[in-house]
C-alpha cells in the first residue's frame, strides 16, 4: 500500500482530465491536510478503506489541524459509508487497484465552512459508474450496493472525472461550523481525541491496517505540521473499523420512498425468477443466492416430506468456505416452528457453534406456506445485530410466500409429470421386436413433456410369419389423445391376430372409433382436463427405439380435444432368404410412406384415403408390394411433413423426398437420423407438433 502527499489550492490536472472541485469551486481554497493509499482490488479493499479514512480523521484531530475538530459523527459515518460504496463499486466493475485520497479544505471567504473531500480512482474508466444508465449489451455483474444512489443523496456535491488511464469519483460534504463543535453537539474531535490518545506518542511509525494491504513505516517523526501544510496519513491498527454505527451516533439518513421502492424491486424480480422454475431444488437455490447477501449472511430452506423429517435442501452463505461448516450445524437441529405462526417470520435463536460460520447475530425463521399446506422452512441470519429490522422482517415474510408458491407450482409439475411417465409407458412399445431380414428405427419427438401425446406406434407379430406395424396420429393430444390411443393399440392388435385383412382392419377400426362408449370416453378426458390444473409445456425430449434398444426419453404435450386418428397400417411377410418381403399396407388420412431404392431413387407408395372416425360407412383399400433387399421404407406423421419455417413446410416440393434421397446405403438408424436432423435444420425453431418416424430396410 502507497501513500502520497499534496498541499493543492484548488485541484489538480492529471493527464489531461479536469480539475476536481474542491471547497465549492468557489473563492481562494486551502488544503489543510491529506492523506492518501492505494489498494489492491480484493473483496477486502472496502473494509480497508473504511479504516484509512477513520484513521485519517483521528491523526487529523489529534495534531489539531485546523478544522478538524469541526468534523461530526454524522460527517465522519457517512463519508466513511461512502467511501466504502465507491470502493466496493471500483472493484467489483474496474477489477484493479484503487487509490483512495482523502483531503480537508479550508475556504478563505468569511461565512464559508470548511469541506471534506474524498476521491476513489480505478485504472478502467470504460466501465459505468454505478448509478449511471446499465449499458443493455453488459452482463450484469453486480447484485446490492446503492453505489452513486448514496453519494448523491448524502453529499453535497460530487462528480466523475475520466482521464486516459483511470476514473475517478469524488464527493465533498461540508463539515459543522466553529459554533456547533464548540457548543459540543456531536462534534467528532473529542472523540477522534480519545482515539488518538491511545496510541503509543513515542512510535515513530505507523502500521499499515490489518487484512493484508500493506506493511511497513508510512512516515517518520510524525508530529504537529505548519498551518497549511500537507498532511500525510496512514490507517494504525487502533484506528475505530466502521462495520456498524457505534452506540449513540447518528444514524445515516433513511429514504423511506426509496426502501420501499427497493423492497419492491426485490420482490418483482425474485418472482420472476422463481416462477418460471419447476424443479424444487432449482427454487430452493435460486431462493437463497437471492436472499444472500442483500438481506442475510447466509440462508437454508428445509424440506418438508410426508414419509420422513424435514429435507435440508439448500444452504448458502455469503463466504463459500462457510457453506459446509454450516451445513454440519444446522443438519442437528431443524427448526421446530410452532403451526400457529403459518407464514410469519419468528426470532430464532442464533445456531450454535458460530464459530464455524462466522459471528453471532440475529435469526428469522418462516414456514413456506401455500395453498393452506406447508412446505418447508425458511431460516437465515445476519451477522451483528441484536435483532432483525421490522423493514426486513415484512420483506422476508413477503419473499418467503412467494418460495412457496413457486415450490408448490413445481410439486404439482413433478407430480403431472410422473402420472405422464407411467401413462406414456403404456401407451408405446417398451421395445420393438426384431423382424427377420428387417432393420428397424423408431424415432419419437413429442412437444412437451407433462402429459401424453397424439402420436404413437408399435410393432408386433401378428402369427402366420406375419409381422404388423402402426404409425397414428390422434386428432389432438392430452389425456383426450392418450384415450384414443390406449384403445386404438389393443384393438389393432386383437384384429390382426384375428386373421383380418389390412382393409379390414381400418374399417373396423373406424366403425369402432364411432361407438358411443369411445365419445364418452373422450369427453371424460376433457371434463377431468378441464377440472384439473392446466398443463404446463416444457423442453422437448426424444425416445428412440432401434432394434429393440432404447435411446433417450421424453414426453409429450398436452391439449386438444378429438377422436379422429389418421393410421398407417402395414403388413410384413418375409419371401425367403435374400428375397425381400411383401408389404401390404394402407394410409387413412395420413401422410404416404416412401420407399428408397438401393440408387437412390424415391417413389411413393399406397393411397391417400380418409381418416377413420369422421364417416361410418367407408371401405379402406390396401396395396400390396416387394421390398427388394437394400430398399428402406419411410413413414412419418405430419409432424415431419409439417414442420414450419415462416410460411414454408418440410414437405413442399417434395423436401422429404429429397431428403430421403441423400439416405442411400445407410442404415435404419443411420436414415432416422439424417431425416430428423434435415428436420431439425430447416427451422430455426423446434417442431410445434409431436414427431415420429418409422424406417423399415430390408437387408
Amino acid at each position: 500500500m502507497g501513500t502520497s502527499s499534496s498541499a493543492t489550492s484548488g485541484g489538480s490536472v492529471e493527464g489531461g482530465g479536469v480539475v476536481l472541485p474542491v471547497g465549492g469551486g468557489v473563492g481562494p481554497v486551502r488544503t489543510s491536510a491529506s492523506a492518501r493509499v492505494s489498494l489492491p482490488g480484493t473483496p477486502l479493499a472496502a473494509s480497508a478503506a473504511r479504516r484509512f479514512v477513520r484513521a485519517a480523521l483521528a491523526d487529523w484531530a489529534a495534531l489539531e489541524v485546523p478544522a478538524a475538530d469541526r468534523v461530526t459523527d454524522r460527517v465522519a459515518d457517512e463519508a466513511i459509508l461512502l467511501v466504502s460504496e465507491l470502493v466496493t463499486n471500483a472493484v467489483v466493475h474496474a477489477g484493479t487497484a484503487v487509490e483512495v485520497s482523502c483531503a480537508l479544505d479550508v475556504s478563505d471567504r468569511e461565512g464559508e465552512p470548511p469541506s471534506l473531500v474524498v476521491e476513489v480512482t480505478d485504472h478502467h474508466p470504460t466501465r459505468v459508474v454505478r448509478g449511471d444508465p446499465p449499458d443493455p449489451d453488459e452482463r450484469p455483474e453486480y447484485a446490492g450496493g446503492h453505489g452513486l444512489r448514496l453519494v448523491a443523496e448524502i453529499a453535497e456535491s460530487w462528480g466523475t472525472t475520466y482521464r486516459r488511464a483511470t476514473k475517478s469519483v469524488w464527493f465533498q460534504m461540508a463539515v459543522a461550523p466553529t459554533s456547533a463543535a464548540a457548543a459540543g453537539t456531536g462534534a467528532m474531535g473529542s472523540a477522534f481525541m480519545d482515539a488518538a490518545a491511545t496510541m503509543d506518542p513515542a512510535a515513530d511509525t505507523v502500521a499499515a491496517p490489518e487484512g493484508g494491504f500493506g506493511a511497513g513505516t508510512v512516515r517518520e517523526g510524525l508530529g504537529p505540521a505548519p498551518e497549511g501544510a500537507g498532511v500525510v496519513c496512514e490507517g494504525r491498527k487502533e484506528a475505530v473499523e466502521i462495520v456498524a454505527p457505534a452506540p449513540g451516533r447518528a444514524p445515516v439518513r433513511v429514504d423511506p420512498d426509496w426502501i420501499q421502492r427497493g423492497a419492491l424491486s426485490f420482490l418483482a424480480e425474485a418472482s420472476d425468477l422463481l416462477a418460471g422454475q419447476f424443479d424444487e431444488d432449482m427454487v430452493t437455490s435460486l431462493a437463497g443466492q437471492l436472499l444472500v447477501p442483500r438481506l442475510a449472511d447466509w440462508s437454508a430452506i428445509w424440506l418438508d416430506s410426508t414419509s420422513g423429517p424435514p429435507r435440508l435442501a439448500r444452504v448458502w452463505h455469503a463466504s463459500e468456505g462457510r457453506i459446509e461448516g454450516l451445513r454440519r450445524v444446522l443438519e442437528k437441529e431443524p427448526p421446530q416452528v410452532p403451526a400457529a405462526v403459518r407464514g410469519s417470520a419468528v426470532e430464532w435463536p442464533w445456531p450454535a457453534d458460530p464459530a464455524a460460520y462466522g459471528p453471532g447475530g440475529a435469526a428469522l425463521a418462516c414456514r413456506l406456506v401455500a395453498g393452506g399446506r406447508a412446505l418447508g422452512t425458511l431460516l437465515l441470519g445476519r451477522a451483528g445485530l441484536v435483532r432483525m429490522p421490522d423493514e426486513a422482517v415484512g420483506l422476508v415474510e413477503d419473499f418467503a410466500r412467494r418460495v412457496a408458491l413457486a415450490l408448490a407450482s413445481a410439486r404439482r409439475y413433478t407430480r403431472q409429470a410422473t402420472i405422464s411417465r407411467v401413462l406414456q409407458r403404456g401407451l408405446l412399445p417398451s421395445v420393438i421386436p426384431r423382424i427377420p431380414g428387417v432393420e428397424s428405427a423408431v424415432v419419437y419427438e413429442p412437444t412437451g413433456d407433462i402429459s401424453a401425446g397424439g402420436d404413437f406406434y408399435d410393432v408386433f407379430p401378428a402369427g402366420d410369419g406375419r409381422w404388423c406395424f402402426v404409425l397414428g396420429d390422434v386428432c389432438g393430444n392430452g389425456p383426450e389423445a392418450a384415450v384414443v390411443t390406449g384403445l386404438v393399440r389393443p384393438w389393432l392388435r386383437l384384429l390382426a391376430r384375428e386373421g383380418y385383412g389390412v382393409g379390414e382392419v381400418l374399417d373396423r377400426l373406424n366403425q369402432l372409433l364411432g361407438e358411443e362408449a369411445v365419445e364418452q370416453a373422450v369427453e371424460g378426458a376433457a371434463e377431468a382436463v378441464a377440472a384439473g390444473v392446466e398443463a404446463v409445456g416444457g423442453p422437448a425430449g426424444v425416445v428412440e427405439l432401434m432394434d429393440g434398444g432404447l435411446v433417450g426419453t421424453g414426453l409429450p404435450a398436452g391439449g386438444g380435444v378429438a377422436r379422429f386418428l389418421s393410421l398407417l397400417y402395414g403388413e410384413l411377410e418375409p419371401l425367403g432368404e435374400g428375397e425381400g418381403v411383401r408389404c401390404t399396407l394402407a394410409s387413412a388420412g395420413h401422410p404416404l410412406p416412401l420407399v428408397l431404392r438401393p440408387e437412390g431413387g424415391v417413389r411413393t407408395v399406397a393411397a391417400p384415403q380418409i381418416l377413420l372416425g369422421v364417416v361410418d360407412d367407408v371401405t379402406y383399400e390396401s396395396e400390396s408390394f416387394d421390398l427388394a433387399p437394400g430398399e428402406t421404407l419411410l413413414c412419418v406423421t405430419d409432424g415431419v411433413t409439417e414442420h414450419r419455417s415462416g410460411d414454408r413446410q418440410f414437405d413442399d416440393e417434395d423436401g422429404l423426398a429429397a431428403a430421403f434421397a441423400l439416405c442411400a446405403g445407410l442404415s435404419a438408424r443411420e436414415v432416422a437420423e439424417r431425416v430428423r436432423q434435415a428436420v431439425d435444420e430447416f427451422a430455426a425453431e423446434p417442431p410445434d407438433d409431436d414427431l415420429a418416424m418409422l424406417v423399415l430396410k430390408v437387408v
